[in-house]
């Protein structure tokens, strides 16, 4: 392909990439500096000093944090062109051994990462559409009652029409927030204008200088710096569907200059007149342009919100993939975008979090006091895993590797202690939020593994099994019997069950085993591992990745294609075990966690729905396990 042919696709997917991508941190100047100044027990004084000093940190945090960790290094480590925390979970579990304490502690850290990208995912919506709407009260305080109920009428609708995907408005999106960054550029200058001078901040030497001055103030400065980097994560999230390059053309073309000249601008408007610090994005504004920019920041800040929401939808997903998240029922919205999904859990789940949050902080001065600990944990999570991938799996070695994350983990670190500060003032909601998912994800994980243990102990070889039948006289049936298993190597229950209660076996018999593995897709080629046992059993292993959508009935069509597998859809039937779990002494899990457990398990989404299998050709089979 030519330059001049893939010049276009690229421009593309820039513009689509700056719809998506960048909508939480575009939208971050809206609450940033009036966060820093204005809101919280510690707000940092205004002065001269410190606003240049401030303007200093958040340029210089954009610049390590965004620029050169994110977009530069963290982008390198992607697992097959996809990223984010699992994704990068997975690629430094691959570097480990099979049983080692590190892969236990490399796993406990990535559920955890993707713990608080929930809590997150909550927030996000919560903040950014309400900061956008209190825009009103600079129009007019008579305005002020009615913030909360249009925010949260923004919000429903938002939440609602998640059933009908993006497919028919996503094209907007791009053209929509590039027209917001120009827009927060042409306002920093405007700003600028007033107080040049404000351009010194440039320099790291105000950062320095204020850290060194006033460490304690300059520590707690950062709880709300933080806040300009938030969607950093979203860059290395969203990698898989836009690639490198048009996410790092977006950054440094648009999106990157667009934030520091709005950042600027905000602080030459309070290094001129220190009492607009109220709401200093919105007093850039002209008082003619104010409602329009009122609208356009509420546009901006529903289609950040939609990011993230459709970024929850595709972690679940991943999660469910992975084994760390219990089955949910997953619909597409889109006939030829496989991302395109819809989780009506998780959106009802985060629907009623963000109503909640909203309606308890009230403003998004007091919802920021609960933000920057989730994203700055998260931030933490991502340069440790980063270690293992660049240590072990790039073969640079621990002490090159650790000299190398360093830097950004000092910064992490940094922006972590200052927000834990914040707990009493929300930080303790995405804290109690993550705690809890970290307990289910573990508990249906090491749930999960204990149990496919217990049941390949108790299984009967398959191969043995099927050749001891030719033995017997057993009554074979026309068509194809398919018998789900989490064990390909054993006979599952419900073909025992099924012998035993019936006393029949279909004339064809295939031991089917569905396996997931820690990359985005297994193309077709090697998606199926075929082997023929006597006495007409087959054992079909089915391989897909995280991002596949997992479909029994293709799996089985293309068996039949290329393996002259004997499966036709008008004889085939496909049997299901359901298992009863009852909790046991012996297990090594704790009784509350057996309940736990066994409670998620009962309440799973349906391996029928999940793997596409047609309701009208499945027979279920119950059996009773002692946990």
């Amino acid at each position: 392909m030519n330059t001049a042919s893939a010049s276009p696709g690229r421009v593309r997917l820039t513009l689509l990439a700056t719809g998506i991508v960048y909508g939480d941190i575009g939208t971050s100047p809206l609450y940033t500096l009036s966060t820093i100044f204005n809101a919280g027990t510690h707000p940092v004084g205004i002065n001269p000093m410190h606003i240049l000093a401030v303007l200093s940190l958040i340029f210089w945090s954009l610049m390590v944090v965004v620029s050169i960790k994110y977009v530069v290094f963290i982008m390198r480590a992607d697992n097959k062109g996809e990223g984010g925390i699992m994704a990068l979970m997975a690629l430094a579990l691959r570097s480990l051994q099979a049983r080692s304490r590190l892969r236990t502690g490399v796993m406990t850290l990535g559920i955890l990462g993707a713990a608080l990208f929930y809590g997150d995912s909550v927030i996000t919506p919560a903040i950014s559409v309400l900061s956008a709407v209190e825009g009103l009260e600079i129009a007019s305080q008579d305005l002020k009652p009615f913030v909360i109920p249009i925010t949260l009428v923004i919000l429903w609708l938002l939440f609602v029409f998640q059933r009908r995907g993006t497919a028919g408005i996503g094209r907007w999106f791009g053209p929509i927030m590039v027209l917001w960054f120009v827009t927060l550029a042409i306002l920093g200058v405007i700003g600028i204008l007033r107080a040049p001078q404000v351009l010194q901040a440039l320099s790291p030497v105000y950062a320095f200088d204020f850290i060194i001055e006033s460490p304690w103030v300059g520590f707690l400065s950062l709880g709300g710096v933080v806040l300009a980097v938030t969607g950093a994560e979203a860059l290395y999230a969203d990698m898989g569907h836009f690639g490198r390059f048009p996410i790092q053309l977006a950054w440094f073309g648009l999106v990157l200059p667009s934030l520091v000249l709005n950042y600027f601008g905000q602080g030459a408007l309070l290094l001129a007149d220190p009492t607009d610090i109220s709401n200093p994005f919105f007093r850039l504004a002209p008082a003619w342009a104010l409602y329009a920019l009122v609208g356009l920041a509420t546009v901006a800040t529903v289609i950040a919100s939609q990011a993230v929401i459709s970024g929850t939808f595709s972690i679940t997903r991943q999660g469910m993939q992975l084994g760390y998240i219990p089955r949910l029922n997953v619909l597409q919205t889109s006939s030829d975008q496989q991302g395109q999904i819809f989780i009506p859990a998780i959106n009802w789940a985060l629907m009623l979090a963000v109503i909640a949050l909203v309606m308890g902080f009230q403003s998004s001065a007091h919802l920021a006091t609960a933000y920057g600990i989730a994203v700055t944990g998260t931030m933490v999570i991502t340069s440790l895993l980063a270690l293992i991938v660049v240590s072990r799996l790039w073969h640079v070695g621990w002490i090159k590797g650790a000299l190398l994350i360093f830097v950004f983990l000092a910064v992490d670190m940094a922006f972590f202690g200052a927000n834990l500060i914040k707990i009493e003032e929300g930080g303790w909601f995405p804290l109690s939020a993550a705690l809890v998912l970290f307990v289910l994800m573990m508990t249906w994980k090491q749930g999960r593994d204990w149990l496919r243990l217990k049941l390949q102990q108790d299984a009967l070889d398959v191969h043995a099994f099927a050749a001891a039948l030719g033995q017997q006289t057993i009554t074979r049936v026309a068509g194809t019997g398919v018998f789900l298993t989490g064990n390909p190597d054993g006979v599952p229950h419900a073909l025992l069950h099924n012998l035993k209660h019936n006393k029949v076996l279909h004339e064809h018999v295939v031991v089917l085993c569905v396996r997931f593995h820690d990359v985005p897709t297994v193309p077709e080629a090697e998606r199926l591992d075929y082997q023929v046992l006597p006495n007409e059993f087959y054992r079909l292993v089915v391989n897909f990745g995280f991002k596949d959508e997992p479909d029994i009935p293709r799996a089985l069509y293309l068996a039949a294609a290329e393996q002259d597998l004997p499966v036709l859809p008008m004889s085939t039937s496909y049997f299901i075990g359901r298992e009863t779990l009852i909790p046991g002494a012996a297990s090594p899990i704790p009784l509350w966690r057996q309940k736990l457990f066994i409670g998620m398990f009962r309440n799973a989404g349906s391996v029928v729905s999940y793997f596409n299998i047609p309701p009208n050709m499945v027979v279920e089979l119950g059996t009773q396990i002692v946990f």
